[in-house]
């Protein structure tokens, strides 16, 4: 961004706006921030907002669930030139694109239970898929940190160095005893993009793989890790379509489910 304070914009699609929130947490930091940039639309923060003007960067969050998400995502990808996806869900797919195997009028049904004609829904899935993004930060929610080094690497025209490490590369530097070998519990820590400093494992709850999986997955040896303790690639492979089922189809997930069946 080269404007001497640019334009930005903050949007959400379907999803609980928790990165949002997570923003709006950013308190202090975040009028410091304000002074750097303009916020010119943000429905959730601002009153007075500019739905048509040009932007210089607009971050989005959420899952495309409907025909007005992926219209107002293609209206946003065409404002801002730089374009960043924040959250799981805008990412990978989130919470809710984890059943899509589940025909759209069963789950309108189970939910309205009524006429639900006048709903637009399509099958949910991460706005990484409809339109290209400059910029990705996983997370459920985002880490106040890495959102705010994010903005700043913008402001000085640098790219941003996130963690490409896995979260159990992170928690074997806190020193935690592992959730797989000491506990036999199922924990995605080893396929899952850190970031967020381990912090379920540190306090004794197994990662559930929440800010998706890491570039390269090393299945085998997860499934061999995952097998000498009793624990199934099919339980593992449950527990990591939660927040990335799109992308784990991608990944080859439902072939590598077959082959941990057959071992």
């Amino acid at each position: 961004m080269t404007n001497p304070r640019p334009k930005v914009g903050i949007f959400g699609l379907t999803g609980c706006a928790g990165v949002q929130l997570q923003i709006l947490n950013c308190e202090d930091r975040l009028l410091r921030l304000a002074q750097r940039l303009e916020i010119v639309d943000w429905v959730m923060a601002k009153s007075v907002n500019d739905h048509t003007c040009r932007l210089d960067v607009a971050f989005i969050e959420g899952v495309v669930a409907s025909e007005r998400d992926l219209e107002t995502l293609k209206e946003v990808r065409a404002r801002a030139p730089t374009l960043v996806a924040l959250g799981t869900c805008a990412v990978w797919g989130g919470l809710p694109a984890m059943h899509n195997e589940i025909p759209r009028e069963v789950l309108e049904r189970e939910v309205y239970h009524q006429e639900t004609s006048f709903l637009d829904t399509v099958e949910a899935r991460p706005a990484t898929h409809f339109v290209p993004f400059e910029f990705t930060l996983p997370g459920c929610p985002i880490e106040r940190e890495e959102f705010l080094k994010l903005v700043n690497a913008l402001l000085l025209g640098t790219r941003p160095e996130l963690p490409t490490v896995p979260v159990c590369w992170e928690c074997t530097t806190r020193g935690n005893l592992c959730r797989v070998v000491y506990f036999e519990e199922v924990c995605c820590g080893s396929m899952t993009r850190g970031g967020c400093g381990a912090r379920c494992p540190s306090h004794g709850v197994a990662c559930a793989g929440c800010r998706g999986p890491v570039e390269e997955p090393n299945f085998d040896a997860n499934i061999t890790m995952f097998a000498d303790r009793g624990i199934s690639w099919v339980e593992i492979a449950k527990k990591m379509r939660n927040f990335s089922a799109p992308v784990w189809m991608t990944l080859g997930l439902e072939k590598e489910v077959q082959r941990g069946r057959e071992r």
